[in-house]
């Protein structure tokens, strides 16, 4: 038996990655638990070098055995390292009468049309919408229900972008729909049933908060910069840090407060989307987790606090994170802005060309570039999130500086990758 306290992460894909190192630093181990019998294919994998130990609970049957065996660690935290392990962190932070966010509430975490009635019910402004797994009914609906107005079609339980489409006409939701009935979601997943949503028109924003017996602290408000790429789509190409004195964040901030209080999220990180419409901020959808795009030592830089940090602060030495965060905001210490790079390629990656990834690494607002494709990787054209081949850091006092140097990465992403095209011979 362990005599040192534990922190329990479930799915410690992507961001998730820096929650051991984080607890580390408070004297905390960690031990990893996989929701599934084997490591979900597409994300970050976990580093199961920073944890004490790992351990897999791939079904609900499995849950009694896992809470036993994890007793053994003395644990002092059961939290998701990623959107997947939500579920399964809310029931063994519960069983193990740990800081929990509770069970009751899991699915409505995790599935978007049981998450925005769940606002509905709360009295909060948000989407109208209907789930089927019916193209046809789903059309009806938005020839009935949205009368000639934007239809957002999605999965109901995937994340970064995937799978999202915006939809002029019944027609393209119908298409759209069974697009997404025969695809899987980013946890390899098959799509049993869509989500269609009205068009929330307006800015979308990110907000990230991290809780403490219910006291908030916001650590970060990013806003999106997109581009649309036809067929519905958009993708992501900047994330632009707002100054928390200004608008809109302190109207986001008291509408995510009144989210995570509908939703049951008291404890750890939360990750909020939300569009600023005419009548006022409307939720996207909220992640009961880490940002998965943060980067610790960047975070750091730009806002005085990284997201992972604050999250071991908050299980580790509650009393302490209240007193110094509980109800306050992030400072901008920098400008800053995430870049999310787009390809139309379509093959195989032959080559990472690191002279290329070093010019733009030289840039003088750059803190780090992250080529997330290797050699014979599949390269396919920009969709969303998960097929961005290339993720860019940039922190400057100067606005121009940073325009500037965004220009500059612009001209060379398509250079990282020498690509052999689709079903060019070896």
């Amino acid at each position: 038996m362990t005599t040192e306290a534990t922190a329990v992460i479930v799915d410690g894909y992507s961001a998730g990655n820096f929650l051991p190192t984080a607890f580390r630093r408070l004297g905390v181990a960690s031990v990893h638990v996989l929701s599934t019998p084997r490591p979900i294919a597409g994300l970050a994998p976990p580093r199961l070098d920073r944890y004490q130990d790992a351990v897999v609970c791939a079904d609900a049957d499995a849950v009694d055995g896992t809470v036993r065996a994890l007793a053994a660690y003395r644990p002092l935290a059961a939290l998701a390292g990623a959107e997947s392990g939500v579920p399964l962190a809310d029931a063994l932070s519960e069983r193990l009468g740990l800081a929990t966010n509770g069970s009751g509430l899991s699915a409505a975490r995790r599935d978007k049309y049981l998450m925005t009635e769940a606002l509905r019910r709360a009295g909060i402004r948000c989407a109208r919408q209907l789930a089927s797994a019916d193209p046809g009914e789903l059309a009806a609906w938005a020839a009935g229900s949205e009368r000639g107005r934007p239809v957002v079609v999605k999965p109901i339980s995937s994340s970064a972008a995937d799978g999202v489409y915006i939809c002029r006409d019944p027609g393209e939701v119908e298409r759209a729909a069974r697009a997404v009935l025969a695809a899987r979601d980013r946890f390899r997943r098959p799509n049993a049933a869509v989500l269609a949503q009205s068009y929330l028109d307006g800015t979308e924003y990110v907000v990230d908060v991290v809780t403490a017996y219910g006291h908030r602290y916001v650590s970060g408000v990013w806003r999106y910069e997109k581009l649309e790429i036809g067929g519905g789509r958009r993708v992501y190409r900047r994330n632009v840090l707002l100054d928390p004195g200004r608008s809109p964040v302190q109207d986001l901030t008291a509408y995510v407060d009144d989210v995570l209080a509908a939703l049951g999220i008291r404890h750890g990180p939360a990750h909020a989307e939300v569009i600023m419409t005419p009548d006022g901020p409307t939720l996207v959808e909220i992640a009961a987790r880490l940002n998965g795009g943060m980067d610790a030592g960047f975070q750091d830089r730009c806002l005085g606090a990284n997201q992972a940090d604050l999250t071991a602060l908050a299980y580790a030495r509650p009393g302490e994170f209240r007193r110094r965060y509980g109800g306050r905001s992030y400072e901008r210490r920098l400008d800053a802005v995430v870049y999310h790079g787009r390809t139309r390629m379509d093959g195989t990656v032959a080559a990472v060309d690191r002279s290329v990834v070093d010019r733009i690494a030289a840039l003088p607002t750059v803190h780090h570039v992250e080529a997330k494709l290797a050699p014979g990787d599949r390269i396919r054209p920009t969709v969303d999130l998960a097929t961005s081949p290339l993720r860019v850091y940039q922190a400057c006092a100067d606005p121009a500086r940073l325009a500037a140097d965004g220009v500059t990465i612009e001209d060379l992403e398509d250079l990282v990758y020498d690509v052999r095209p689709a079903g060019t011979p070896r």
